[in-house]
């Protein structure tokens, strides 16, 4: 829980200290800009409140690592909601009214994680979990999200380490299979999820896992 929060924390911060002009470059996310990766992120925020204000009293049918689907393909942007986040962060048009959104309702949904009760099952896309677990598989969103925001902007700060070590070790679980130790998380993540592709001497480290790369996380 304390992780997400650490996570989540650096991340708002960092979109806060953007100059205007960023918002108009390239994220790691392909094909959107710092912009609509950012109007993501709001989305996202919501989805957390959404979430944790849905209780159930099913079993668990998920954990934070079975949470994720693994896609076939990267996304193409013709899913209506990308398409909707795209035309939606247009909208903004001043990017001081996109951080102030992501602020306001950031804020609320990093207070709403601190207030949950870990144990507690919650319910979000016809599957249930506990608040831990949800707020687990999270912190593997903030973090490659952080990555997709500092892609094409050298002076955003990276995320916390401890975060990328744990967003590490879920994207392993996903994968059944470690990545090799000499590669450092954040490689391990980029490689792992298609946003870098690897040289031909991490090829050679990856070895077989080259083959079930890269994990498309939906």
């Amino acid at each position: 829980m304390d992780l997400f929060v650490r996570s989540w924390a650096a991340l708002r911060a960092a979109v806060a200290e953007l100059p205007d002009q960023d918002f108009a470059r390239p994220s790691g996310c392909a094909g959107w800009l710092v912009r609509d990766l950012v109007c993501h992120l709001v989305i996202d925020a919501q989805d957390v409140l959404i979430t944790l204000a849905t209780p159930d009293d099913g079993e668990a049918t998920v954990d934070a690592v079975t949470y994720w689907n693994l896609q076939d393909a990267p996304p193409t942007g013709d899913d209506p909601l990308d398409a909707l986040t795209v035309r939606l962060a247009a909208a903004y048009q001043d990017p001081g009214l996109l951080r102030f959104h992501l602020d306001d309702i950031g804020s609320a949904a990093g207070r709403a994680a601190v207030l949950a009760d870990p144990a507690a099952r919650v319910s979000t896309q016809d599957q249930v979990l506990t608040a831990a677990d949800y707020l687990t598989a999270y912190v593997l969103e903030w973090t490659l999200h952080h990555l997709d925001l500092a892609a094409h902007l050298p002076a955003v700060p990276p995320p916390p380490a401890e975060g990328l070590a744990r967003a590490r070790s879920l994207l392993e679980e996903i994968a059944g299979a470690l990545f090799p130790a000499a590669l450092t998380d954040t490689d391990a993540l980029l490689l792992g999820t298609g946003r870098r592709p690897p040289t031909e001497a991490q090829r050679t480290e990856l070895g077989s896992l080259t083959d079930r790369l890269p994990l498309h996380l939906g």
